[in-house]
């Protein structure tokens, strides 16, 4: 439910495509200079050496940065001459992604033309004090179970410190949403909602299904052969010469 994500010992520089290019063309002397940034006020930290990762600049250390060698390599990196220092984020230290899911929920609150959405979940984590200092990673995902079925799964991924604390803490607490008690659960990384296309169950793909043979998703029943081949093949004709 927790990815590892990078080193702890290296350090993250949010900053845009054009300030990239111009950061990595010169990397043996970043290096060089951030050490004796580091050094000139006698922190015991050096960088190793320096990698780009999208539009992220990583610096990778010999230890654990702190708050000190954050600030000392943001004013260097700010200061250099041909970066915009308007583009660049405050360097912090890798977090987590950890994936966890609402369950408990009606796919439709009121009536079959109000399904629940993503701005409506969001804004209630927003004001319950449970997820204070939670941050997502990306927006929620809210699917229904089943088309026979009103209840959802609510999806959801959030940033993570080492220790996974963040998400052990709201594993299993229950909150309101309108009249329903839902409860969160830890699952498996969704890079996107999964149906499985045998059984056309959530939460998992067709590689990992159990049954024998596909049911057609209309009727929730075995495949016939005119659900499987719509159209009949044309003959192959091979001229005679």
């Amino acid at each position: 439910m927790t990815t590892k994500g990078l080193s702890r010992k290296q350090i993250i520089v949010p900053i845009n495509l054009e300030n990239t290019k111009k950061f990595i063309k010169d990397t043996n002397s970043h290096v060089t200079n951030i050490n004796r940034a580091l050094k000139n006020i006698k922190l015991d930290i050096a960088a190793d050496f320096i990698q780009l990762d999208n539009k992220e600049v990583i610096i990778t250390t010999n230890k654990i940065a702190s708050t000190l060698d954050l600030q000392t390599i943001e004013r260097y990196i700010i200061n250099i001459n041909n970066i915009e220092s308007n583009q660049v984020e405050a360097p912090r230290l890798p977090q987590l992604k950890s994936y966890l899911k609402i369950i408990g929920i009606p796919y439709f609150l009121e009536d079959a033309n109000s399904p629940i959405t993503t701005n409506m979940v969001e804004k209630i984590i927003k004001d319950n004090h449970i997820f204070n200092n939670i941050v997502l990673v990306l927006k929620l995902r809210v699917i229904k179970v089943l088309s026979k079925s009103n209840m959802s799964i609510i999806w959801f991924d959030i940033w993570n410190v080492q220790s996974s604390s963040r998400a052990k803490d709201l594993i299993n607490i229950c909150f309101n949403i309108g009249n329903y008690t839902t409860t969160i659960q830890d699952t498996n990384m969704n890079l996107k909602v999964l149906q499985c296309k045998n059984y056309w169950k959530w939460e998992y793909m067709t590689g990992a299904c159990r049954i024998q043979g596909a049911k057609y998703v209309k009727y929730n029943s075995p495949h016939k052969l005119e659900h499987q081949i719509r159209f009949k093949p044309m003959p192959l004709l091979v001229a005679s010469i």
